[in-house]
């Protein structure tokens, strides 16, 4: 018999934190997870999940449009906010149980409220207390606002998919997947979107000829970019807008709601780490091995909360790891170097392995290819829209170290091409390929 009352206890049952649970009682542990929010954490709440349902929804603006040029007599369409809303949320509702129905059907215990660590195998959720031989900290991340006056003015992705209605002018705040994800959403739903950033950079861990093709192409439909811009205040007016001021000599500008997409920082505060000596790096993240473990020896962090890569497949697989490796004898590793990752914006981009510039810093060179066309499907709806794939090569062994593309389906397409770069392939593999044609996959073993 076990002299805690759980072989692990899980604070948080986000993405990371539900595998990692499932997957130790699984292998016979005695789990609990704590959630002081929802179950199924960020992506599943408020995060990618209903994020892809609104780009899906967005995305009908232009198919509606294009089907005219199919041959569709299509009437003028009027969007409905509230119904996509309410499906979204339904949507995630669901998911939500899913989550929970699987925990239950794994035989973990689902606990509600706030979690502290009160010690290396003890944790108290509202006024009860418990002990474990392992704790494991997944609590993600939150939204990062800035301080200013009248930052409380603003909302984040966090509110985003609850609004009550849709604004006419949005400012979305920020230059990375958030932002952009978020700006083609509103403006496809006919808001009148203006990015502001304080460099001149979207995307800056994104390959540079493909962020600036979205740039280029965000700019031809209409999204404003405002750059080297800075917010230093916010202020209701009397009609119930907002007059937002900036730094240096921009001028205000008057807008409707204004969305910060500046950033994540992890979930610790409060978490009462200190009583197990545990010391947050200077971004507030858990530091961790390589088997996600942090000073203290019984006590363990996967996906956001930690100083590793903010992504949802990562946290899971961390999650997984740790589960395999401390409960079912299985131990293994994530491997963080060649994590594929995407933007669903419009169009979409995605990438996997080594920037040119990343590769030439690292090997002192590199050759690259490219493909630079406008989908069929867009030629026949009359849109100036092109697409672009490049491929980044070792300058000696022929390997392909990266690929990367913006264009429709770009994230569908990359999945499978990110296997080849996993697997270390080399160009000529691509070249001997045969194209499956007509598709615009194909282009990835046609550059020559």
């Amino acid at each position: 018999m076990s002299d805690y009352d759980y072989d692990l206890f899980v604070i948080g049952a986000g993405s990371g934190g539900v595998r990692a649970s499932r997957v130790a009682a699984a292998h016979g542990a005695k789990v609990a997870v704590a959630e002081e929010f929802r179950v199924g954490g960020t992506c599943v709440i408020r995060g990618c999940v209903p994020k892809k349902l609104l780009v899906y929804g967005a995305h009908f603006a232009e198919d509606l449009t294009d089907a005219r040029r199919f041959g569709w007599e299509v009437p003028d369409c009027k969007f409905d906010w509230p119904t996509l809303r309410d499906n979204v949320l339904a949507e995630v509702k669901r998911i939500e149980g899913a989550y929970g129905t699987t925990l239950a059907n794994n035989n973990v215990e689902t606990i509600h409220g706030r979690t502290i660590v009160t010690g290396p195998n003890s944790v108290r959720v509202g006024q009860t207390d418990y002990t474990a031989g392992k704790i494991l900290i997944a609590t993600g991340a939150t939204p990062d606002v800035p301080d200013f006056p009248g930052a409380e003015l603003g909302i984040t992705s966090n509110e985003v998919f609850e609004l009550d209605a849709l604004p006419k002018r949005i400012i979305i705040a920020g230059a990375g997947y958030i932002a952009n994800e978020f700006a083609g959403i509103f403006h496809e739903f006919g808001t009148h979107v203006t990015l502001i950033n304080r460099t001149d950079v979207i995307l800056r861990q994104y390959e540079a000829q493909i962020r600036d093709r979205l740039l280029a192409i965000s700019i031809a439909k209409g999204i404003e970019f405002k750059f080297h811009t800075v917010m230093k205040k916010i202020e209701r007016q009397e009609d119930g807008t907002l007059k937002v001021f900036f730094e240096g000599d921009f001028d205000p500008v008057e807008t409707d709601m204004v969305l910060f997409a500046t950033g994540r920082r992890p979930n610790t505060d409060g978490l009462g780490l200190e009583a197990a000596n545990i010391e947050l790096d200077d971004r507030g993240a858990i530091p961790v091995d390589v088997d996600s473990k942090t000073v203290c020896d019984t006590i363990f962090a996967v996906g956001d909360v930690t100083n590793r890569v903010q992504l949802t497949p990562v946290a899971i697989r961390e999650g997984q790891a740790f589960a395999d490796t401390f409960f079912g004898n299985k131990p293994w590793r994530v491997d963080y170097g060649c994590i594929p990752s995407a933007v669903f914006s419009a169009p979409p981009m995605a990438g996997v392995g080594l920037t040119e510039a990343e590769a030439r810093n690292k090997f002192g060179g590199c050759k690259t290819f490219s493909a630079d066309f406008r989908a069929m499907k867009n030629v026949l709806a009359g849109r100036d829209e092109r697409a672009l794939y490049k491929m980044v090569v070792h300058p000696e062994t022929d390997v392909v170290l990266g690929i990367h593309m913006i264009g429709p389906d770009a994230p569908e397409i990359l999945q499978a091409a990110a296997v080849a770069v996993k697997a270390g392939l080399t160009k000529q593999a691509f070249d001997e390929t045969v194209a499956l044609h007509p598709s615009m996959a194909e282009e990835l073993v046609l550059m020559r």
